[in-house]
Order: structure tokens, then sequence, then C-alpha cells
């Protein structure tokens, strides 16, 4: 066995990530991840750094607010390193790599402060709300929904069943918008959920996040 290998295996042992053990051993991160990702002890060690890595920027996601009168930018720095050394682990959770690439579909790109997708299928609001809440560690407090309707629709009686179809609680429902477009009548049968995390940290991350995965698939393919 490759020296470096064994000395690699020690290091994930002791709980280092990834892009720790590059720097210590000079080992690619392709060949680390083709090394550790079918090992469970490994599996574990990574559940771990994500677990740490997420619980910590969540915390620092909402006490931003508290801040008054200092620049931002160096914590919104520090989103943008945490995603990407995040990344490492994060990327062999299918729910994480669905999350990721229904928000590049779907979701806003141009805004700062919101991380924000939308959709007339429950079932992909659902996908994203669960990427949310058990691969982010969101809370479901800081979590918005928002429908969009036409008149014709009964705003409580889509509430309840966007809840029921997405499993979103009725609680994360703001009051509904609705529009008219060029005819009365309803485009789909339960209009458009818009779900909302009001966090300029998390969307940084989300940035990355894209990036990232986007030089995933690319490198797959060559």
């Amino acid at each position: 066995m490759r020296k470096d290998k064994d000395f690699a295996i020690e290091l994930r042992k002791a709980g280092k990530s990834y892009r720790e053990i590059k720097r210590e051993t000079g080992v690619s991160l392709s060949t680390l991840s083709s090394w550790f990702k079918n090992l469970e002890w490994s599996k574990e060690v990574g559940k771990r750094l994500i677990f740490q890595h997420i619980s910590n920027s969540t915390t620092k996601i909402f006490e931003l607010n508290k801040i008054r009168g200092k620049r931002l930018d160096s914590i919104y720095a520090l989103g943008r390193d945490v995603a990407t050394r995040e990344f490492d682990e994060l990327k062999i959770d299918p729910l994480f790599v669905a999350g990721v690439v229904a928000y590049w579909g779907e979701g806003d790109k141009t805004t700062k402060h919101l991380c924000r997708l939308a959709n007339s299928d429950p079932a992909m609001v659902r996908l994203f709300w669960l990427f949310l809440t058990k691969t982010c560690h969101i809370p479901e407090n800081k979590i918005s929904c928002w429908l969009i309707l036409y008149p014709d629709l009964e705003e409580q009686a889509v509430k309840e069943r966007w809840s029921l179809e997405s499993g979103i609680p009725e609680r994360n429902f703001r009051k509904a918008v609705f529009i008219k477009g060029r005819h009365p009548t309803k485009r789909n049968k339960y209009g458009i959920c818009s779900i909302v995390v009001p966090s300029r940290f998390f969307k940084e991350k989300m940035l990355i996040w894209l990036r990232l995965i986007a030089q995933e698939f690319h490198a797959d393919m060559v």
C-alpha cells in the first residue's frame, strides 16, 4: 500500500476532512474521494464533519441580524469558505445533490439576500424543504412559503393541499398573492409555491455549491 495512503487513512480516522488531508499529504481531492467514498467508517467521519460545519454555519446565519455598524464582507467570505469545505463531504449525499441541482434549475440567482425556489410541483417543493431542513439543518421557523394563485382558487383549501403534499406545516405559509393572467381562470390547479430562506450568508453558500456542482458534473463528462 502507498505510504501516502497509509498516512491519509490515519488522518481520516482522526477525523480530518478531505481538504485537511490534502494539505498534509499532497494527495488530490479526487484520489482521496476514490479511496474513502465506499468505506462505511469514513462515511461516518464525513457525517460528523458535515454536522459540525453546518451547525456552526447555520448558527452564524441567524446571528447576522444582530450585527450593527460592521462590515459583513468578511462574514460572507467565511460563508463561501465554509461552503467549499462542506462540499467535499456533502457531495456524496443524494439529497444534497438533488437540492442543489433543483436550485440550479428553479432557484433565484439574482437577489443577494434571499435563497428562493419557486415551482408548481409539490414534489419539487418537498424535495427542497427536505434539503433545507435535513441536509442544511435550517430551522423550520426560518423558512417561509408564499403561494401565487389565480382568482378562482380558494386560498385555505389550496394551502392545505400544498401542506399535505409537500410536508411543509401550514404555519410556514404566509398570505397568498393573487394575480390575474390573460384569462380569469386558473393556469394550474394549485398555483405556484415559493419556498424562501431570507439569508445572505446562506445565499453565498448556495452560489458556491452551484459552481462546484457544475464543475463536478463537467469533470464526470470529460
